[in-house]
């Protein structure tokens, strides 16, 4: 077995020391931007005894791995002694620097260790390099050691981070073993072992699956017990589970946990909960003076991990606030910390593919590893992968920093100054967005305003509206990343916006390259969801080829036990909308509920149009169908969706005028109707199963609101040859639609309603996009759809007869 650890990894696991503190700004990652430029400057200006990008590696053989400790040296200066050359670019003021930043000058100092032994040398010199990347101002940091010296330091780091290679070749036997003699835990179900094999075979083939299991089809288990397969078998080393919602991550975790506990699986998982979910501080401020888990935290962290790595196998979000309390030490840098001995980490999208959150030690520089991804729900992936990758220059924020610092002195107010007349000269009060062809004067501006803040930072942990100031600091510091991306993928445009004000957009309209590069960091990569139509639209905009795989699960649910309607007679497109059809709509939820009492849920396409209905369906028809009826607020709270959510649990009793102000009784044979928003939180996610939900009614064909962003979009894509109208508005609308409809159907033993109502789902554009089971779909009236669904229940209960 070969364990791998680059210099840099090394020095920064065993060596780190002191306290986590945001007050010290560091500049790294501007730094990193500039810092490949510098190094290859100060490269060529050397002699021809200077050897640049010198890769070295050095080997530890024992009885049960190798450790291989491997990186490239800046340089390599061949004289007498010979010298080890570290560069470093910075934004730090070098007349204040006294001596090199000692996780900087260690890691040359293991490159000069294994130099030194590899060529039997008596002594050897070590050079940190700084360099500003403002000034390209250098100073030098000399250092000379004995062989004794530098060999008996380096032995001392090795030793220590052999407890743990030692730790992880240990478990990797136990691992290996477990997975080995570890079932699938249930008989399969229809259409399961093919899915399993799919996954399987293209985790050997190290492509990509484009996957659609219905819902019902046990596509997490599915996913990841040939996952785990794979790398018992060495073709990957770890997984990433990664998801889009709380829910899902939830649901992965107890996956692993049902595989330990039926197949006695010894399988090491990671939940990575966000910061501000996980803190232990009550102002989520990672600093020393203000929460003891920061004091210290550096001192502590390792031997925490060696606690939960000898006594844990599932690093919930529960076990890592245990041992951070027990340790005294920050749960999320824990959390992050412990993934580099886990096979598998639950997480968010964005610890992979956003730029400024990815995990470095994983991802940084483009590295790649032996990682399998799968992607849950990974039709949020496209939205979110926009997201990630575009980047917003407000003017409000620079007019109030402007303001704050107007009687402060800071060395950066003339850019400012400069930056924020610049922007002023280019607002407009048209709604409309302007595109830009080019910023490239604007970004010089934001380069030099950005270049100055840095400096002052570094030199400057406190001071007024310090915050404030690296808030900005670090907007400025994404557009820039941002705009290093820019290609033909991209738009740029500026608007104006009744809440946000004026901004300048670089919009990432196509992320297909951005998200496909992530993705090339892994062996291969499995993108999962329900609702995954049309495929090639996923495939394209998801970083798809064409010699990656697709997949379509078959569904194992009995068609007969569920009932699809299509409304010919109501509507809610936006200029029909008014008293007449929120009539209508009001009168279908009534006629589809009196046919059999449970829980429903009514999904609209925005908030105000939920209002409207859910005003005439409360006055007319609430009381007559005995009709407990909640709607979805605009802002609701953790605990008002909770409450919400309880209230379509089985055997539920709480209270309902906690929720709505009324005083009500909730009988076990009761309506519940929530009124809720389309691609909302109630709409995707939630596991309401059997008697849990028996209804989706569904208004509107999901399409989004008409806006600047879905318009550009909907040009760049008609200019490239798609149609635009699909990519920006269809495809997205329809899958908020059949997400919705998939609360009805979860597992084998469900039954339920899913009623479309909007004569627009008849035309062929619409129905194309039903998935292939929906083969029974009824079309009703206001006048038929009593019989429809009369009919469905009485067939229903002559078969479970």
């Amino acid at each position: 077995m070969q364990i791998r650890i680059s210099v840099r990894g090394l020095v920064e696991f065993i060596l780190r020391q002191g306290d986590i503190d945001n007050r010290i700004h560091t500049s790294a990652e501007n730094a990193m931007l500039e810092g490949g430029r510098i190094h290859r400057k100060i490269q060529k200006q050397q002699g021809s005894s200077y050897h640049a990008e010198y890769p070295l590696s050095y080997n530890i053989h024992s009885s049960k791995y190798d450790l291989i400790i491997e990186g490239r040296a800046d340089g390599i200066i061949e004289e007498d002694p010979v010298i080890i050359d570290e560069i470093k670019g910075t934004y730090k003021n070098l007349d204040h620097m006294d001596e090199p930043v000692p996780v900087h000058l260690s890691q040359a100092k293991v490159y000069a260790a294994i130099y030194l032994i590899q060529n039997s040398l008596e002594q050897i010199g070590v050079r940190m390099t700084y360099c500003s990347l403002e000034t390209e101002e250098i100073k030098k940091f000399d250092y000379t050691y004995s062989a004794s010296q530098i060999v008996s330091w380096f032995e001392d780091v090795v030793s220590k981070y052999r407890v743990f290679a030692d730790f992880k070749a240990e478990w990797n036997s136990i691992c290996t073993n477990s997975i080995k003699n570890c079932p699938f835990p249930f008989p399969y179900r229809k259409g399961q072992k093919e899915l399993a094999a799919g996954v399987y075979r293209t985790i050997v083939h190290g492509k990509k699956l484009f996957l659609e299991a219905p819902t019902g089809t046990g596509k997490t288990l599915t996913t990841v017990f040939p996952a785990i397969a794979a790398i018992g078998q060495g073709k990957a080393e770890k997984l990433f589970y990664m998801t889009a919602k709380t829910l899902t991550a939830a649901a992965a975790s107890d996956t692993f946990q049902l595989l330990r506990r039926t197949g006695k699986l010894r399988f090491k998982t990671v939940t990575i909960t966000a910061k501000d979910k996980i803190c232990l501080s009550k102002e989520c401020d990672c600093n020393p003076e203000k929460c003891p888990y920061a004091k210290g935290h550096y001192d502590r962290v390792n031997e925490a991990m060696l606690d939960m790595m000898r006594s844990e196998d599932n690093y919930s979000r529960d076990t890592i606030l245990y041992y951070a309390r027990k340790h005294m030490v920050c749960p999320f840098e824990l959390s992050l910390d412990i993934s580099l001995f886990a096979d598998g980490i639950i997480c968010d999208y964005n610890y992979v593919f956003d730029p400024f959150v990815y995990l470095k030690r994983y991802f940084a520089e483009n590295n790649s590893g032996e990682y399998i991804f799968l992607i849950d729900e990974a039709h949020n992936l496209v939205d979110r992968g926009r997201s990630m990758y575009s980047a917003d220059l407000m003017l409000s924020p620079l007019a109030d920093l402007k303001e704050m610092l107007s009687g402060a002195y800071v060395p950066f107010k003339s850019h400012m100054t400069a930056l924020y007349n610049q922007i002023v000269s280019m607002a407009n009060s048209s709604d409309r967005p302007m595109m830009l062809e080019t910023i490239e004067p604007l970004v010089e501006m934001i380069d030099r305003l950005s270049s100055s803040m840095s400096s002052y930072l570094d030199d400057n942990s406190e001071g007024p509206f310090h915050d404030e100031i690296v808030n900005y600091y670090f907007e400025l510091s994404r557009f820039l990343t941002i705009y290093d991306k820019l290609d033909d993928h991209y738009r740029i445009y500026q608007e104006w916006d009744d809440k946000e004000g004026f901004r300048i957009r670089l919009l990432c309209v196509d992320p297909s390259l951005n998200l496909g590069a992530c993705m090339s960091r892994a062996v291969s990569t499995i993108l999962f969801s329900a609702t995954f139509l049309p495929i090639q639209y996923y495939k394209e905009l998801l970083g798809g080829d064409d010699e990656d795989f697709e997949m379509y699960s078959s569904s194992s649910f009995d068609p007969n036990k569920r009932c699809i309607v299509i409304a010919k007679d109501v509507t809610s497109r936006y200029a029909m909308r008014g008293p007449e059809q929120y009539e209508k709509i009001s009168e279908y939820i009534h006629r589809i509920v009196q046919k059999r009492r449970g829980n429903y849920m009514v999904f609209f396409p925005s908030h105000a149009f939920l209002e409207e209905v859910y005003d005439v369906y409360l006055s007319k028809y609430a009381e007559i169908d005995g009709a407990q009826v909640l709607a979805q607020g605009s802002n609701m709270s953790e605990e008002e969706r909770e409450m919400f959510l309880d209230m379509f649990s089985e055997g539920n009793n709480v209270n309902l005028s906690d929720l709505i102000n009324m005083e009500v009784d909730i009988e076990d044979d009761r309506i519940v109707i929530g009124f809720c928003v389309t691609g909302g939180i109630f709409s995707e996610s939630i596991d309401l199963r059997k008697d849990s939900l028996i209804g989706s009614i569904i208004v509107g064909c999901g399409i989004p609101l008409v806006c600047n962003e879905r318009e550009v979009l909907r040009h760049f894509f008609d200019e490239n040859g798609r149609d635009g109208y699909d990519f920006a508005y269809r495809y997205p609308g329809m899958n908020k639609v059949l997400q919705a409809a998939g609360r009805v159907i979860r597992t084998e033993e469900d039954t339920g309603v899913v009623a479309l109502l909007d004569n627009r789902f008849l035309q062929s554009s619409y129905r194309s996009l039903f998935p292939r089971e929906w083969n029974d779909v009824e079309t009703v009236t206001t006048q038929t759809v009593n019989n429809a669904i009369s009919e469905f229940w009485a067939r229903l209960s002559q078969t479970q007869d």
